[in-house]
């Protein structure tokens, strides 16, 4: 049968930007400056982990050992290289990033290993992968930042079935979970961070994805993640109202809201905003930006307007 080939990931992630606020608030310059700093990071953290999963279903997707595929594919990533080791227990596949720019904006060097139980399928409902990150380091083009993720999380396909096959099926829902990420900032700074998310993939005009919170800490429900950020402080984002991605919006992050807890000071977050902070439509370029909103000590409340 002739190879297709399917070139860097079918779906482009964006999700949960996390905000902090300040120990003590003493302006609103001050809280922005840390909001702005926080919000930068796990943009980046999330959109980078979110990255490698969508190379992981690729992966898996295209791979006969691992989907139970009939069909030779090819798989190729812009950026990488792929090692499938079908024999052991448990199966592998590994992706060496090279630090090609693939896209203008990032470059990608490090190791992330896919593992999964032998006589697994990864189109069966309740497969459980792990995705070992292995000194990833991620360096942005426009100011040369990097952030560098160590640990590991697991994906299980909830309820089964593959993502090529999601215009049939209707629905298909991913969880994410990590007890333990470490991401190195590029100021030296190491912290830990946690993850529980629900990823329901639908279909309409195209791949649709929904992404909500799983965790409940008994204050606060819904959380996706926390720990503690590059300043010290311990924060908890939660889900508001689902993050939303569309393909026919050229796979952005076109709705959502989220809200982040810590010790002194709680912050809301909502996406598919234009420049003026006004809901905009779907046009898959250029900017969409996100409102910042927090109360301050005093009960003054703030905000600010940033692009993704």
């Amino acid at each position: 049968m002739k190879a297709k080939i399917l070139s860097l990931p079918v779906f482009i992630f964006s999700l949960v930007f996390i905000v902090t606020g300040c120990q003590k608030e003493s302006s609103s310059a001050d809280y922005t400056a840390e909001l702005s700093a926080q919000s930068d990071d796990q943009s980046e953290f999330s959109s980078e982990t979110d990255a490698v999963a969508n190379d992981a279903d690729v992966a898996l997707e295209t791979s006969s050992f691992f989907a139970a595929r009939t069909d030779r594919v090819q798989v190729l990533i812009c950026d990488a290289s792929i090692s499938i080791d079908s024999l052991s227990n448990p199966r592998t596949i590994t992706i060496t990033y090279n630090g090609t720019n693939c896209f203008g904006n990032r470059t990608r060097t490090g190791t992330v290993v896919i593992s999964m139980a032998a006589g697994v399928h990864w189109k069966n409902a309740s497969a459980a992968i792990t995705i070992a990150y292995q000194n990833l380091k991620i360096t942005r083009v426009s100011d040369n930042k990097s952030i560098t993720i160590n640990g590991s999380h697991t994906i299980t396909n909830v309820s089964g079935g593959l993502l090529t096959s999601l215009p049939i099926l209707g629905t298909i829902t991913h969880a994410i979970s990590s007890s333990g990420m470490s991401v190195t900032f590029d100021d030296n700074t190491q912290r830990v961070w946690q993850v529980a998310r629900q990823r329901v993939f639908t279909y309409n005009n195209g791949v649709v994805i929904t992404t909500t919170g799983t965790y409940n800490d008994g204050s606060n429900t819904h959380i996706a993640e926390w720990g503690i950020n590059r300043l010290g402080h311990a924060f908890t984002t939660s889900t508001l109202e689902p993050l939303v991605i569309r393909q026919d919006c050229n796979f952005r992050l076109v709705s959502g809201k989220v809200a982040h807890s810590l010790p002194q000071v709680n912050a809301s977050v909502t996406f598919g905003l234009d420049v003026n902070g006004n809901p905009t439509s779907c046009p898959g370029t250029g900017h969409y930006y996100f409102k910042v909103m927090w109360t301050g000590g005093t009960g003054n409340t703030h905000s600010i307007i940033l692009p993704y």
